[in-house]
C-alpha cells in the first residue's frame, strides 16, 4: 500500500534525473579526429600552408590531435579554450624539456604574464631541428628569435628590463658577427643565459643558479674560453670572485656583456689604447674599493702621467699598458713568486720590450703608489730646486716683459692723440668688458667643471656655489650696462653714434678694397671713416647677441616660472641658444676684437682708447683717415 502511494514520486524523481543533465547541456561534445580539423580551420590556403610546414618539420607525419590534445571534441571544451596556446601538446613528447622550462627570466617569481611559449621560440607547424640553418633556434637565427621579445620596447618597459636593445648590441659584437657569418660554435643567447646545460633553464642574473649570476660568469665564459677562464681563476680577481666578493671583476666587467668587441678594435675597453682608462682605472682609482681592500689610489693615474701612459694616449699601440706588465687574465700581486711583476721576474717582463734589461733597472718603479714618491731623495731635491728656479727665472722674465709692455703703452698714451670716447663712455665700455668676461669664465666653468680654468677660479671649497651667484650678479650688471647704453643712444651724441654705425655702400667698397690689399692688388688699405666695416659688424652682432643672451639667460634663471607657461622644448631651445651664442660671442671677441684693438701691428702695443678714450693721432690717421676729427664727435688734437 505504501509502495503504491510512493510510486508516482519515484517516477517523477527518475524523470528529473534524466531531464536535468539534458537541460544543462546545450550541445553534445562529439569526438572528432585529425581529418576533421580542416573543416573548421580551412581559410584560403590554410590546409596547404599547414601541410607544407609539417612536411618539412621534425613533426612530419604527425596528426593535428597529437599536439592539440585538448581539441578532440566538437565543439572544443572550455578546458581546451583556456589552455596556453603553443605548449599544450609539447609535454607529452618533451617531458624533460617541459620540466626544465618552468621559468623564463623573471617569470620564476610568477611575475611575467608574457612568458614565451614553446611555439614562440621553436615555431608552430614549421619546427626544425636547431642544427638546420632555417630553424628559429639555430645559432645564426637565435638572436632574432629572442629579439621578438627583448627588442620589444613595450615589454622592456613593462618588466623594467635594464637593457633595452641587447640583440642590436649582440649583432654588432664579435659573437654576433661570427654567428651571422655562419659560425655555429660562436656564442649565441642560450650559450650564455641557459643554466644546467640545457637551453630551457633561463634565470635572471639575481638568481644564484643563473649562468649570468655574477659569480657564475667566469664558468659561463669558460665553456668556450677555457684557457682564459683557467688563468682568470688562478689570478687575484678570480680568487676574490670565488670567495664571493661582489666587487671582484668578472669577464663582463672588462669585456662588456652583449656588445663585446675585439681587443684589436680601438673602441674596445680592453684595447691597448683604452685598457688603462676604461677598464683598470674605474676599480683601481675607486676610493671606496681601495678603502675596503686596504690599497692605495693613484697607480693608474700615475701610469697615465708616465712615459708609457702618455705615449699610449697619443695613440701608440706598441707602448706598454697595464696588460703588458700585469697580464690579461692571470693577474697576480707582486708578492706571488709566479707573478709577472714579482721582483725576480721583472727583468724578463720588461725585457719583452727592452731586451737586455738588468734587474737593477727593472726594479725602478714605473708608477708610484698613491702620494708616496718612489724616487731617490736626491732626485726629489733637484726637482724642488728646479721648480723654485723656474719660478724665479721665468717670473722675473715675465715681470720684465710686463714692465716693458706697460712702458710702451705709456709712451703711446703720451703722444698727440684724438679723443674717441668721453669719460662715461669709457666707463660704459669697461663695465661691459668686465661683465662679459666674468660671464664667460663663470658660465663655461659650469659646462667644463673639470677644466683647469674652472679649477683655477672655483676649485676651492664652496667655489662652485659661488660660481652660480657670480654668474647671476654679472648678468644683472650686464643688463644694467645694456640699458645704460640704450639710454645713451637717445642723446645727441648717441644719435650721431647710431647714424655713423649704420652700414652703407661705402662699407662694401672698403671691404672689397681690403680684399684687394690682402692679395697684393693694392699697395695701401682703404681710408676708413669714423667706424670701419669691421667695427660695425662687431657692434651689431654684439647688439643681437646681447639681446639673445639676456632673454635666454632670464628664461634659464627663472625656469620654474617659464616652464608653467611654455613646454620643456621651449627651455631646451633656450639652453641651446644660450650655450652656442656664448661660444660665438667669446670666439668673436678673442679672435676679432682683440686682434683689431691689441694684436694688429698697426695698433701695437694697443689702441689705448679703451683706457683713456683717446688714441694716438698717427694711429687715428692710419685707421680712420677717411674722416677728420670733429669738435663734438672727435675733439681736436690734445696732448
Amino acid at each position: 500500500m505504501r509502495l503504491t502511494k510512493s510510486y508516482p514520486s519515484i517516477l517523477i524523481l527518475l524523470a528529473l534525473l534524466l531531464v536535468i543533465p539534458a537541460l544543462g547541456q546545450d550541445d553534445d561534445y562529439e569526438p572528432i579526429d585529425s581529418d576533421e580539423c580542416i573543416d573548421c580551420h580551412e581559410t584560403s590556403d590554410m590546409e596547404t600552408i599547414i601541410q607544407d610546414d609539417l612536411d618539412g618539420s621534425i613533426h612530419e607525419g604527425m596528426e593535428c590531435l597529437d599536439c592539440h590534445i585538448y581539441h578532440d571534441t566538437s565543439p572544443h571544451t572550455e578546458e581546451a579554450e583556456n589552455f596556453v596556446a603553443g605548449c599544450e601538446g609539447c609535454r607529452g613528447c618533451h617531458e624533460d624539456a617541459s620540466d626544465e622550462y618552468q621559468a623564463h627570466g623573471r617569470s620564476a617569481k610568477g611575475e611575467c604574464l608574457d612568458m614565451p611559449t614553446c611555439s614562440a621560440c621553436h615555431g608552430d607547424h614549421n619546427i626544425l631541428p636547431s642544427s638546420m640553418k632555417n630553424s628559429l633556434v639555430n645559432p645564426s637565427n637565435l638572436a632574432n628569435t629572442c629579439g621578438n621579445c627583448h627588442e620589444n620596447i613595450d615589454l622592456v618597459n613593462r618588466y623594467d628590463i635594464l637593457i633595452d636593445h641587447p640583440v642590436e648590441m649582440y649583432n654588432s659584437s664579435v659573437h654576433g658577427k661570427a654567428t651571422g657569418d655562419g659560425n655555429t660554435k660562436a656564442a649565441s643567447c642560450d650559450d650564455c643565459h641557459s643554466s644546467g646545460g640545457t637551453s630551457h633553464e633561463i634565470y635572471p642574473p639575481t638568481n644564484p643558479e643563473s649562468a649570468i649570476y655574477h659569480r657564475n660568469i667566469p664558468e659561463t665564459c669558460g665553456k668556450c674560453h677555457e684557457d682564459e677562464a683557467k688563468d682568470y681563476l688562478e689570478g687575484i680577481h678570480g680568487k676574490m670572485a670565488a670567495r664571493g666578493m661582489a666587487n671582484a671583476p668578472v669577464c663582463t666587467d672588462c669585456h662588456g656583456e652583449h656588445g663585446i668587441i675585439s681587443p684589436d678594435d680601438p673602441l674596445s675597453p680592453v684595447s691597448k689604447l683604452r685598457v688603462a682608462s676604461a677598464t683598470c682605472e674605474p676599480c683601481h682609482e675607486s676610493t671606496i674599493l681601495n678603502e675596503r681592500l686596504g690599497t692605495k689610489r693613484g697607480e693608474v693615474s700615475n701610469y697615465v702621467d708616465s712615459y708609457h701612459g702618455l705615449k699610449s694616449m697619443a695613440g701608440d699601440i706598441h707602448v706598454a699598458n697595464c696588460e703588458s706588465c700585469h697580464g690579461a687574465h692571470r693577474i697576480l700581486p707582486s708578492t706571488d713568486s709566479t707573478s709577472s711583476i714579482h721582483p725576480k721576474n721583472l727583468a724578463t717582463t720588461c725585457g719583452e720590450c727592452h731586451p737586455g734589461m738588468s734587474d737593477e733597472l727593472a726594479a725602478v718603479t714605473i708608477h708610484g703608489l698613491g702620494n708616496e714618491d718612489p724616487r731617490a731623495p736626491l732626485a726629489v731635491l733637484i726637482e724642488k730646486i728646479y721648480i723654485i728656479l723656474i719660478g724665479v727665472v721665468i717670473g722675473g722674465m715675465f715681470l720684465h716683459t710686463l714692465l716693458d709692455y706697460l712702458k710702451h703703452v705709456r709712451l703711446q698714451m703720451s703722444q698727440p692723440s684724438v679723443r674717441r670716447m668721453r669719460g662715461l663712455e669709457v666707463v660704459q665700455h669697461t663695465a661691459l668688458l668686465l661683465s662679459f668676461f666674468t660671464l664667460v669664465i663663470s658660465g663655461f666653468a659650469l659646462r667644463f667643471n673639470e677644466s683647469w680654468i674652472a679649477e683655477f677660479f672655483f676649485g676651492w671649497e664652496g667655489g662652485f656655489e659661488f660660481r652660480g651667484i657670480l654668474h647671476r650678479y654679472a648678468a644683472v650688471f650686464m643688463i644694467i650696462t645694456s640699458v645704460w647704453h640704450l639710454l645713451f643712444l637717445f642723446t645727441k651724441r648717441g644719435r650721431q653714434f647710431v647714424k655713423d654705425m649704420i652700414p652703407g655702400l661705402r662699407d662694401f667698397s672698403e671691404f672689397w678694397g681690403m680684399m684687394l690689399y690682402f692679395f697684393g692688388f693694392r699697395s695701401h688699405e682703404p681710408r676708413f671713416g669714423r667706424f670701419a666695416y669691421a667695427e660695425k659688424l662687431e657692434y651689431w652682432a654684439g647688439v643681437w647677441g646681447n639681446i639673445l643672451m639676456i632673454a635666454t639667460g632670464l628664461i634659464l634663471w627663472f625656469d620654474n616660472y617659464f616652464i608653467q607657461m611654455f613646454s620643456k622644448e621651449f627651455l631646451d631651445v633656450a639652453l641651446v641658444f644660450h650655450y652656442w651664442e656664448a661660444w660665438l660671442a667669446t670666439l668673436a671677441i678673442l679672435i676679432w676684437h682683440l686682434y683689431n684693438t691689441v694684436f694688429r701691428p698697426s695698433v701695437a702695443p694697443m689702441n689705448t682708447s679703451w683706457l683713456t678714450g683717446k688714441m694716438p693721432r698717427q694711429m687715428f690717421e692710419h685707421e680712420h683717415g677717411g674722416t677728420e676729427p670733429d669738435q663734438d664727435i672727435n675733439p681736436p688734437e690734445v696732448k
